[in-house]
């Protein structure tokens, strides 16, 4: 009985390891594959710094922010999460607003240095949609843990890691995005209308529109 119940907690663990493969179930915009990713960040305990986690890759120096193919048995959400805890092991709150799209060159029709943001379909391109991750959990083992290392940095250093054009614009919205919460709300116009009650009701509403906006993966 024992035995069979480790068996079973293998074959669990296994599974938990297992990122998709292929492109059966790939999405499509036209000629362009869609693709979903995440900039994953966190808040340092004590000092109050960000920071970002990127990813390395085989034979490269430079790091790349978690993305893959958005699948049909997904929404966009789901697919920028699960590429986050395939090749990150992280997961998180995703904040449903995206930091943008991109039109990027797929890799199969990268040569030499290529890759960069295009915003023609030439050869084979893809449309990416970018998200925040605020990261909740850090997983021990993950699916592609044996080609993606991950990396805690600093935004300075993210920037100067990133290898495409794209991702820097991705990391520099996420920090326009998070500037903007910490700066303090503007106080409104005294009235006599406005009394203790109306600053309770925009208070709440607010709050509201923030629970809306982040879904937990």
């Amino acid at each position: 009985m024992a035995a069979s119940s480790s068996k079973k907690k293998e074959e669990e663990e296994v599974a938990v390891v297992a990122a998709r493969k292929g492109r059966l179930r790939q999405r499509y915009d036209g000629e362009y594959r869609l693709v979903a990713g995440c900039v994953p960040y966190r808040v340092v305990a004590g000092g109050g710094e960000l920071e970002v986690l990127m990813v390395s890759t085989p034979n490269r120096a430079d790091l790349v922010f978690p993305k893959g193919g958005w699948e049909d048995d997904e929404d966009v959400y789901e697919a920028a999460c699960r590429e986050a805890m395939e090749e990150a092991g992280v997961k998180g709150n995703i904040h449903r607003v995206s930091l943008g799209m991109w039109v990027m060159r797929s890799k199969s029709s990268q040569s030499g240095g290529g890759g960069e943001a295009s915003r023609s379909p030439r050869g084979g391109a893809c449309k990416g949609y970018m998200f925040e991750l605020e990261v909740t959990e850090e997983m021990d083992r993950w699916p592609e843990q044996a080609t993606h290392g991950r990396r805690w940095l600093p935004p300075a250093d993210a920037f100067r890691l990133s290898r495409y054009g794209w991702m820097r614009e991705a990391l520099a919205a996420l920090l326009d995005r998070r500037r903007l919460l910490l700066l303090p709300p503007p106080q409104p116009e005294p009235s006599e209308h406005a009394g203790v009650y109306g600053l309770a009701m925009l208070k709440a509403a607010a709050a509201a529109a923030a629970d809306r906006a982040v879904a937990l993966c």
